[in-house]
């Protein structure tokens, strides 16, 4: 085949299954829209929008890890450029918050929430380094939060019951914290000091005896709230509500508020990196996927484009684990997260 142009970009360069990319190309013979084809991998992908010079497209359901990307026009086909797709690691899930890695082994912790009310036999997943799933636990209603102490405990919310749990080594469920209202996010701060956020709009703070205190309030959310601490040990929530144009807020250790970053739809979980950048489940300037914020929080861009995303990890090896509505992913991304848990 002759060239049917070039792609000189993908934006971004990681993508689910779902997830919207642009491609910037040049010279895209575009005269008969009904012969243009955008292959990822070997499978046909949905054209959102065609140009001579830019490409949208869907990610099809494709193998993971680097894809080829080529234009088809007619019989002529550009040469590829590579695009690193995220692997399914499991399905059948209802995570409704971040997912979380055990730093004693590197095993990816996600739950099946199920609806407000709703019993099921197996609400906890362990998937290990080698992708395997297997059950956890099934005594906690409705688990939205989990996070680890710096002791390696794993800690659980109930957004139902508004109780924290400690999971024992006997995969037991054990109630350490009540009265936490709508309890979903959870984090611990760098003095190890474990925090929820009430998706009515109150954070607690939990001392290590499970005695729980109302800090400081901010607007409800819809859905829940997302806690990570940064490098500065300010920590920093994500509350969608129902507007399109959602803030991520900043609480220092003084307990004051201020905005860090606004004009999110509907963000979600938070992650942090080694070099300060805060990652969002989140959309921003009508695209979706993972959005990364300057540490100033002056700039943020897509990195991730994907659909329907709830939640994300970075494990010890640089891996990206993110969560959607019903299913969890790997991508490599070679990004190293804070050493702070939770």
């Amino acid at each position: 085949m002759h060239s049917a142009g070039k792609i000189i970009d993908i934006d971004p360069p990681y993508a689910i299954a779902g997830g919207e990319i642009v491609i910037d190309c040049a010279d895209f013979d575009t005269r008969e829209p009904s012969q243009c084809v955008v292959l990822i991998g070997d499978t046909p992908a949905q054209i959102v929008a065609l140009a001579p010079r830019r490409v949208l497209a869907v990610v099809p359901e494709t193998k993971g890890g680097r894809v080829p990307v080529t234009l088809v026009s007619g019989d002529k086909q550009s040469e590829p450029t590579y695009l690193t797709v995220a692997r399914k690691l499991a399905g059948d899930l209802h995570p409704v918050a971040n997912p979380a890695f055990d730093p004693d082994d590197g095993a990816l912790f996600v739950t099946r929430s199920g609806s407000r009310g709703e019993e099921l036999p197996v609400t906890l997943f362990r998937i290990d380094i080698s992708g395997d799933v297997s059950e956890y636990s099934g005594d906690i209603a409705n688990p939205t939060g989990i996070a680890f102490s710096p002791d390696g405990q794993m800690f659980v919310t109930s957004r139902l019951e508004g109780t924290v749990y400690k999971i024992n080594p006997f995969k037991e469920a054990v109630a350490f914290a009540r009265n936490l209202g709508v309890a979903t996010g959870i984090a611990f701060d760098h003095d190890g000091l474990m925090h929820i956020g009430d998706r009515t709009g109150t954070i607690f703070k939990v001392n290590g005896i499970g005695e729980e205190r109302a800090w400081t309030q901010l607007e409800p959310s819809v859905s829940a709230f997302h806690l990570a601490f940064g490098p500065d040990n300010s920590l920093y929530v994500a509350g969608p509500t129902v507007t399109s144009f959602d803030s991520i807020w900043r609480i220092n250790p003084d307990g004051d508020i201020d905005m860090f970053f606004k004009g999110l739809g509907r963000p979600q979980g938070l992650a942090f990196d080694r070099d300060g950048n805060l990652y969002v489940a989140a959309a921003f300037r009508g695209r979706r996927g993972i959005v990364r914020i300057s540490p100033d929080g002056k700039e943020a861009k897509l990195v991730v484009a994907g659909i329907n995303l709830i939640g994300l990890a970075f494990s010890a090896a640089g891996e990206m684990a993110v969560v959607s509505i019903d299913s969890v992913y790997s991508l490599p991304v070679q990004i190293k997260g804070t050493l702070l848990r939770g």
